[in-house]
């Protein structure tokens, strides 16, 4: 089958560099401002500004006035009851990873979504405990407050205190500093920062806490006591203790544990399968809780089995709190990751949402809500808040179309709180650490991105492997700033060795592509330009002795011995400048004939040119650089042409004056085929045979990761074009 003639063009236009170009067509001159002018701008305000600040602080705002009674608000309630009811399980269950009493966890999924209702911009997410947080802010409480028997810190706020109230002060005061990191953050814009937590970053970070959550969670599976601990190979001091003692397991939490586990993995696994049918996911783990809640309080498990429970959960909401400064700089170490793994998480869950669901998020104005709703929440003695991914899924699968969902979530919440939390105190802790432990499946499965990572990006891999190995057995704070760490060195390496590409001219087309056969290019400027002064100096040392002559075909060597390559003694500062003819009849030829011994490396090309389309931007150490590379090229007669520069670049060459009598501007030329049909009119003789083309035009892409230029220093042997 033959292909169908292409479809051809032709454009006529003249030939233009940079300088041809600007003088044909005029720019238009465009005052930039300055910094002062956006301050001043910044900080002005009237009726409409004041307007988009409040829609911006506030954007509830937006979306109540679009809100359609009719076609959303069943949705919402339908989802705000089915999530509100997850929210209460998984509030005990998590409080447990935060090394608290359980009854705390119902205050972080009340609190927090109920301010983040006024100031959130995602409609879908459900804000309150996540795994992750809870088990971080875990390590610092029981650093800070160890188990029973041994002494915590020596802190003045503690005084009069029990152990359990000095954890929620210790908790509370992390979580109000929190707040105060990210609502900082949100003030001053820097919501971009969850851009340097790649998604390969964030993998092997939550798969790494999602083990540290197992483990933690086995003393309640086993019914054994186990104290907590936190810093490097806590995990695995952890685990040494619970191997010590699993002779020692409660055979009821073991059983009632397993149960609880493979019912709710099993129902889970149909809800995914069968989610087109069902009008709404089966709540397994709250009727799994009902039901062992039922179980234990008509046989009485805790006296009959010894087995350990949530206990009495005080009805209401207890009195405000004020977050305690010795406690603030005692944590502020680990607050700050805590802050950033919060807000990357919920951000990256609402992202989600917003694409699916077609409306705009704000990260600035996320970590507003999130910095204010910890700093509230943590006042009523809550814990910090990020959103959790399986409950985020049931409001948004079970319809929720805004927030509504989530304040009525948060009211369930309140009622179990307020009325109805008596009924969960015969629950078995195990049953929560049950719930917990099969929730970290879609975690602990992300391990099956290793193999695909490492097949297809091995930078990519070393960054997850690094995160989670780290996270494992440094712990998670450490383990994260170890992940940035590989991630910074696979971002230097990449820019340390960016790819270039010799191109090749598609004959008749001005279509280039890389020729990636072509070995033999490699050479050093620097290294050329000074054996070339080397062997001038003696080249005029002979011609003074009268051991060469001048002739018009070149120099002719007038005696019959050799000429030694003797030590130079001039100045070394004079081989790297311009070859000097100026005291001589004529130039030499250095890729001619030479006299006896000496022998200069030849250049074979005489016309270079680097594309620079894909850099973005040249800071100082580069233009220096740079500056030096041209000049090394151009003192060794090759000529270079700098193709598809950015305006921005060329106006920062001409401030930082770049240019001088080597360096000239009109090397700069429009495309690539402007600048190589520019060098085929200068010399002609390079497209009379293939060869010779191929040999002597050449053209250099840089492909680079980060869109700037990088340039090696001048005195390095690898210098290659």
């Amino acid at each position: 089958m033959m292909r169908p003639a292409a479809k051809q063009y032709v454009v006529a236009r003249p030939l233009y560099s940079e300088e041809s170009f600007a003088e044909e067509h005029e720019k238009v001159y465009r005052q930039r401002k300055t910094m002062l002018a956006h301050i001043k701008q910044y900080f002005t305000c009237d009726a409409k500004r004041a307007k988009n600040i409040v829609l911006s602080l506030l954007p509830f705002i937006g979306w109540m006035k679009i809100y359609s009674v009719k076609e959303w608000l069943l949705s919402d309630i339908v989802s705000g009851v089915s999530t509100g009811l997850v929210a209460v399980l998984q509030g005990l269950a998590y409080c447990l990873l935060a090394s608290l009493p359980p009854w705390y966890g119902l205050f972080s999924a009340f609190f927090p979504v109920v301010i983040y209702f006024f100031l959130g911009t995602s409609r879908h997410i459900s804000v309150g405990p996540f795994p992750v947080l809870c088990l971080m802010i875990g390590s610092v409480v029981t650093r800070i407050i160890p188990d029973e028997g041994q002494p915590s810190l020596n802190i003045t706020a503690f005084d009069g205190l029990t152990n359990d109230e000095k954890r929620v002060l210790v908790a509370s005061s992390l979580s109000f500093l929190v707040g105060i990191m990210q609502l900082a953050m949100g003030l001053f814009q820097v919501g971009f920062v969850v851009m340097y937590l790649s998604d390969t970053l964030v993998s092997g970070f939550t798969t790494a806490a999602a083990v540290h959550i197992l483990v933690s969670q086995l003393k309640f599976v086993l019914g054994l006591q186990v104290p907590g601990l936190s810093g490097p190979l806590s995990l695995v001091y952890t685990l040494e203790i619970i191997f010590n003692k699993i002779t020692s397991s409660n055979v009821c939490d073991v059983v009632i544990s397993l149960v609880i586990m493979v019912v709710v993995f099993i129902v889970k696994e149909l809800n995914d399968r069968y989610k087109s049918k069902l009008p709404v996911p089966i709540p397994i783990e709250v009727i799994m809780t009902v039901i062992a809640c039922g179980v234990s309080y008509a046989f009485d498990f805790k006296t009959r089995f010894g087995i350990n429970v949530v206990g009495h959960i005080p009805r209401g909401y207890e009195t405000p709190v004020a977050p305690n400064m010795h406690l603030f700089q005692e944590t502020a170490m680990e607050a700050f990751p805590m802050a950033i793994v919060g807000f990357a998480v919920a951000f990256s869950v609402a992202k989600v949402y917003s694409v699916k669901h077609d409306y705009a998020i704000d990260g600035n104005q996320e970590l507003i809500a999130f910095g204010v709703s910890n700093m509230f929440g943590a006042s009523f003695k809550a814990f910090a808040a990020s959103t959790a991914l399986s409950r985020s899924a049931v409001q948004e699968s079970t319809g929720g179309k805004t927030q509504v969902a989530g304040l009525l979530s948060a009211v369930i919440v309140m009622i179990v709180t307020l009325a109805i939390g008596f009924l969960l105190d015969p629950l078995p802790k195990s049953v929560l650490g049950a719930v917990v432990i099969v929730n970290l499946k879609g975690m602990l499965m992300q391990v099956r991105e290793v193999p695909y990572l490492f097949r297809k990006d091995k930078p990519d891999c070393a960054v997850w492997l690094g995160t989670c190995l780290g996270s494992i057995f440094l712990g998670l704070d450490l383990g994260l700033a170890v992940g940035l760490g590989v991630e910074l060195i696979s971002v230097i390496l990449r820019v340390q060795f960016p790819r270039c590409s010799v191109l090749a001219n598609i004959k008749g087309t001005d279509i280039y592509k890389d020729r990636k056969d072509y070995t033999s290019l490699g050479f050093s400027p620097l290294r050329v330009l000074r054996k070339r002064n080397k062997a001038l100096r003696m080249i005029r040392k002979l011609l003074k002795k009268g051991e060469l002559q001048w002739k018009s075909k070149g120099l002719l060597h007038t005696t019959y011995t050799a000429i030694q390559d003797s030590k130079d003694e001039g100045n070394m500062e004079e081989l790297d400048q311009p070859t000097d003819f100026q005291d001589l009849p004529g130039r030499i030829d250095w890729n001619g004939p030479l006299p006896a011994n000496i022998v200069i490396p030849k250049v074979e090309i005489h016309s270079l040119i680097l594309d620079f389309a894909a850099v973005s931007f040249l800071d100082i150490s580069a233009l220096k650089g740079l500056k030096t590379l041209l000049k090394e090229l151009i003192r060794v007669e090759v000529e270079v042409y700098i193709v598809a520069c950015d305006i921005y670049i060329l106006e920062k060459l001409y401030a930082c004056g770049f240019f001088d009598d080597e360096v000239q501007s009109s090397m700069f030329f429009l495309t690539l085929h402007d600048a190589m049909l520019n060098i085929m009119e200068k010399h002609p003789e390079s497209t009379q045979r293939k060869s010779d083309y191929e040999k002597i035009i050449t053209t250099v892409t840089v492909h680079h990761p980060t869109g700037s230029l990088r340039i090696r220093d001048k005195n390095s042997p690898e210098t290659r074009f």
